[in-house]
């Protein structure tokens, strides 16, 4: 049995034995007290691993906390305690049964430790007992001389932290000193830095597990790391300190020793009035209370103290976030939220078991969440044993309660969502708030968004980099610049609108083409604008016509005209999902072109090339060099997973004002052909969403019925099952099959012979007949393929209502399915009983 002692994360006081508080919120915040009852307390008899911190650093007991959940994860019984915190005779007692049963000692070994009388106690029980496994915390073990520390010789004991510690808890010299003395010839060690959080807890794991016998635990805490962080760490960038800064206080209350408070002058000087919700006619501020449990919002009571706590509200609102391990960074598109968020994410990684990155964008946030099961240990699905006593909207939550459970615990977890889109979820409306872990707990999050305000957090609002920093972005790999070179660079970012991508385009277009400032501001300058004929969503271009017109400039730059390979690479980009692209789709919805370039011995050399296993050398090097310069204008980035490359929103958003509706087909014929569900399901999910009409945005992919046959077969009805039992993405599993269902039952319509076509042609959104197609005869062959095909999808539909407890309907749907199995299979085959067994359990169902 594990017993605990755990750092509260919300405000209270230390326990006392009577279950009483004491001390003030300031004193006690992140501090170790018991979390059980003392009854339960009273029954320890044993534990494997006794953890000893002393209060003081909350870095410490976060990470003693890591430790006691990562041992107790592979079997290992704990007891964290800070023995200053006990403050009678009783919590102590346990204190020291703790101790006295324990197999090994894991004490953390801090400056203050030398000053504590509990952690010099601690230290010559477990040195006495030699099973001590000392952490040293911020030192090393050949710094720990007795001699150097009250002599006040050395780094660390020169100022105020060495001296004759014993007497500052009223101790005896010696005892001190064979504490001290006795750390020094310990074999089992751990050293922990600023660096090695991670490697820390793996080793402390690791060593004791052996110690212990585990060998199975120790073969699980050496499994190799997968790349976790998505992208490089950028080494082009430029400023956002004090934006880095205030990420860090938000996360972890701290830096470099200096607590919150003595850090609020840092704040970056936007206007955060209070951590309040829209307030609009009629309704009242939401504000946050804080609890033990939780954080959850509550409204103000009416009365004539309203107006005090607002102002109240605004007084601490700029520091409101500080150490509750959450933080929301805001700014337009472009502004450099990605990067800043990447750039913190490569400096502290190390502090978290894992990062997990995801993608916010509103169509793909609910997948990108429950498929965190896997990277946090757990095998996603629905559990089977209750699958019959849910409804969709329960087996929803069931897979969202499992991701927070495992994020709740004190295995700290860094999560980035990036590029928030909305705050609820466009499959079904829920909340983003429900489906993340509560704040104030191990696991940290970060949030980038466009929007104003999400998550009701107050955000980190992202500003343009000082005229030093951009000068700095722009100049790139060039030394020295003249005057008027330097006045052609500020008019340059006079015209991008100081836009930190713009910036970035800029240095690399100096630094790759042998071009001054001066000639670029020129050359762009004339490249003609092109208005836009419709609606732009991003609104960047829109809004910036030199950030277009130099985007032009760089694939005129390329070389090879509008339909160079670079170029077609980019605009098959903007029909991918906005998650990484594998290169291998991308090159070949970039060779996927029309039918009569299809017929040119270009077409037929290259095809050739990519459907041998080696490509050959000169389709590799044009490929490889397309690619490069994609990388190297900023157009495209690299991805940490070897074959893939990502496209910024705002490249997207200008590859869709310049590539044609054919593209898309491209881009959908290279996932039909080359597609992986379990590796590219996200951009299946992107081609369906362009296929089909969901809610209001319109079908943009003009399929042939023999294409949509083999799409709807080969990936739309397993990416429908594994959404279903993988992710448990319940309501977008039963539309997407609906919308295929009725796609497919739309061309059958239009496949029949007659006059019957002629009426039914217009009803399917994703199909076009050819005049060629339109006078061929009817093909029974296609016919069957379709209509059995259908039934599949309603057979699907009624199994997944049979879950849902959605009897009625399933019923229908499985009547339509064995009425067209009997006709083109008959009353007796196999696939027609296994229906009329289905309905059957429907009706039992209903009768119940």
């Amino acid at each position: 049995m594990a017993l605990l002692i755990r750092p509260r994360q919300t405000l209270s006081g230390e326990i006392s034995g009577d279950g009483s508080s004491s001390d003030s919120p300031e004193e006690t915040h992140h501090r170790v007290s018991f979390t059980g009852s003392l009854d339960s307390l009273s029954k320890l008899r044993s534990c494997d691993v006794y953890i000893g911190v002393v209060s003081g650093a909350n870095h410490v007991v976060r990470l003693a906390n890591w430790v006691r959940a990562e041992l107790e994860l592979h079997g290992v019984s704990c007891f964290v305690c800070d023995r200053g915190l006990c403050l009678d005779v009783r919590a102590r007692a346990m204190a020291e049964r703790a101790m006295k049963s324990a197999t090994f000692g894991l004490v953390f070994v801090t400056r203050r430790s030398f000053s504590s009388r509990f952690g010099v106690e601690e230290i010559r029980f477990f040195l006495n007992k030699k099973n001590l496994v000392p952490v040293f915390f911020g030192l090393r073990q050949e710094e720990c001389l007795a001699r150097d520390i009250y002599e006040k010789r050395g780094r660390l004991w020169g100022g105020t932290e060495g001296g004759e510690l014993w007497r500052t808890y009223g101790g005896i010299e010696r005892e001190w000193r064979e504490a001290v003395e006795g750390l020094s010839r310990v074999e089992l060690k751990v050293e922990v830095n600023a660096g090695n959080w991670r490697d820390s807890v793996s080793e402390a794991v690791v060593l004791l597990a052996t110690r212990l016998g585990r060998r199975s635990s120790v073969e699980k805490a050496r499994e190799a790391e997968v790349e976790e962080i998505p992208f490089p760490r950028n080494s082009g960038f430029v400023g956002r300190k004090r934006e880095l800064l205030e990420i860090e206080l938000m996360l972890f209350g701290e830096m470099e020793g200096v607590s919150a408070g003595e850090c609020f002058e840092l704040d970056t000087g936007v206007h955060r009035s209070r951590r309040a919700v829209k307030e609009g006619k009629g309704k009242e501020i939401v504000v946050w209370k804080e609890s033990e449990e939780e954080i959850e919002a509550e409204r103000p009571h009416r009365g004539r103290g309203r107006r005090r706590q607002s102002r109240r509200q605004r007084r601490v609102g700029a520091t409101h976030l500080y150490g509750k391990g959450v933080a929301c960074v805001s700014g337009e598109a472009g502004i450099g939220k990605t990067e800043l968020v990447l750039e913190f994410v490569h400096r502290f990684f190390k502090r978290y078991k894992k990062v997990l990155w995801i993608g916010g964008e509103a169509k793909f946030f609910c997948q990108n969440y429950v498929g965190l099961l896997p990277a946090l240990g757990v095998e996603a699905g629905v559990v089977e044993g209750d699958i019959l006593s849910r409804s969709f909207g329960e087996m929803e939550e069931e897979a969202v309660k499992r991701v927070r459970k495992e994020l709740m615990r004190d295995i700290p977890y860094l999560i980035v969502i990036d590029n928030v889109e909305c705050e609820k979820d466009w499959w079904n409306g829920r909340s983003l708030m429900d489906l993340l872990p509560r704040f104030g707990g191990e696991t940290h999050l970060i949030v980038t968004t466009r929007l104003t305000s999400a998550l009701n957090l107050e955000p980190l609002r992202l500003h343009y980099l000082s005229a030093a920093e951009a000068m700095d972005l722009m100049r790139g790999r060039l030394e020295s610049l003249p005057l008027d070179e330097v006045q052609a660079m500020k008019v340059i970012e006079e015209k991008l609108g100081r836009l930190t991508i713009g910036l970035a385009f800029v240095g690399a277009v100096l630094s790759e083409v042998a071009i001054s400032p001066h000639k670029l501001l020129e050359l762009v300058d004339r490249v003609p604008y092109k208005e836009p004929t419709r609606s732009d969503k991003e609104g960047i271009l829109r809004c910036n016509p030199f950030m277009e017109q130099l985007l032009d400039f760089c694939f005129m730059t390329l070389g090879g005209g509008e339909e160079n390979l670079a170029m077609r690479m980019m605009k098959a980009s903007a029909y991918f999902a906005p998650s990484p692209i594998p290169i291998s789709l991308l090159v070949s919805s970039a060779f996927d072109v029309s039918e009569e370039e299809k017929k040119t011995h270009i077409w037929k050399s290259f095809k050739h090339s990519l459907s041998n296993a080696f490509m050959a050398s000169g389709a590799r090097r044009s490929v490889s060099k397309a690619l490069d310069m994609l990388i190297k204008f900023k157009i495209a980035r690299t991805c940490s997973q070897d074959g893939y490359v990502q496209f910024h929103d705002i490249i997207r958003s200008y590859a869709r004002k310049r590539g044609k509706n054919d593209i898309a087909s491209s881009v959908m014929h290279a996932i039909r052909n080359n597609g992986s569900l379990p590796e590219h399901s996200d951009h299946v999910w992107a081609v369906c969403l362009l296929l089909f009409k969901f809610g209001t945005d319109q079908p943009v992919i003009d399929l042939k019925a023999s294409h949509l046959l083999m799409f709807s077969r080969r990936l739309v009805l397993p990416l429908a099952t594994r959404a279903f039992t993988a992710f448990s993405m319940c309501r977008a599993s039963l539309e997407l099959l609906r919308l295929c269902t009725d796609a497919l039952e739309a061309v059958e319509e239009t496949l029949l012979p007659g006059e019957d076509n002629k009426q039914n042609s217009a009803s399917c959104s994703c199909w076009r007949a050819s005049s060629a197609q339109s006078k061929t005869r009817f093909d029974p062959t296609l016919y069957e393929e379709f209509a059995l095909l259908r039934a599949s999808f309603l057979e699907m539909r009624t199994r997944l209502m049979l879950k849902g407890e959605q009897y009625d309907i399933g019923e229908e749907l499985c009547r339509t399915a064995i009425s067209i199995r009997e006709v083109h299979y008959g009353w007796e085959h196999p696939e027609t009983k296994v229906m009329r067994e289905l309905m059957e359990k429907l009706v039992r169902f209903q009768v119940r």
